[in-house]
């Protein structure tokens, strides 16, 4: 009977979460600025080690809910980030997830181990801490590679929203401007608006009409995807 003990490497494991809004302007993210050691006053991701007993969703959530006030969020997996010397404190493997939310609907407020926690436009981003400038990267690069297959503006615009707004928030991910013509006749193809007995008011241009997402078909291209060109 062999009764030598094998010694494997020590690793450590944290999640960080990447959670995106939109402000009707501009594409944001959620940064906390660190209150401890390393990077103590840096802006990073909310996130934080997996405790012994919980899995990797459990520990985004409580890190997001005790660093940046965020609770009942949406999370996907984004991706692994396991790069040697990516965090002083030795070898850390990160597991990131992404969201998308409403800002308006989702103050944020810092506690744990961030002095503050804040929204900010992803065009004007501090400096971050650890390698956190290349989970935005990826995040955003998912984040436009999936509005060609599957739609994200009910988690990103208000109940009800014009064409204008839809084509700005649309913009705003890609960082270019879109054929207003083009995009209009593509996006109404898909069968995902609602057409509603509003306009716009108190405005010097002609009164916009305003739509609202139908939810049913919306949830079912989310599902099983469809594939629209935006140029």
């Amino acid at each position: 009977m062999n009764n030598t003990k094998q010694h494997f490497p020590q690793h450590g494991v944290t999640v960080d979460a990447v959670v995106l809004g939109y402000n009707g302007e501009a594409l944001q993210i959620v940064l906390v600025k660190r209150a401890i050691e390393p990077y103590k006053g840096a802006w990073a991701l909310p996130g934080g080690f997996v405790l012994a007993n919980e899995s990797l969703e459990d520990a985004v959530k409580r890190e997001l809910q005790e660093e940046a006030g965020l609770a009942e969020l949406y999370l996907e997996q984004l991706y692994t980030f396991g790069d040697v010397g990516r965090d002083p404190r030795g070898r850390i493997i990160s597991c990131a997830y992404y969201g998308l939310v409403r800002p308006g609907s989702h103050p944020v407020m810092s506690g744990s181990d961030a002095s503050q926690a804040r929204w900010f436009d992803v065009s004007a981003l501090p400096t971050l801490a650890f390698d956190h400038a290349r989970v935005v990267r990826v995040a955003l690069e998912r984040l436009r590679a999936k509005i060609s297959y599957a739609p994200v503006g009910f988690e990103l615009l208000p109940e009800r929203f014009t064409l204008s707004h839809l084509q700005r928030l649309y913009e705003a991910i890609l960082d270019r401007p879109l054929d207003k013509r083009n995009f209009r006749k593509r996006f109404l193809g898909l069968g995902i608006l609602k057409e509603l007995d509003e306009r716009e008011t108190g405005v010097a241009h002609r009164a916009a009409q305003f739509y609202q997402f139908d939810v049913k078909r919306y949830r079912q291209l989310a599902a099983t995807g469809f594939g629209m060109k935006l140029v």
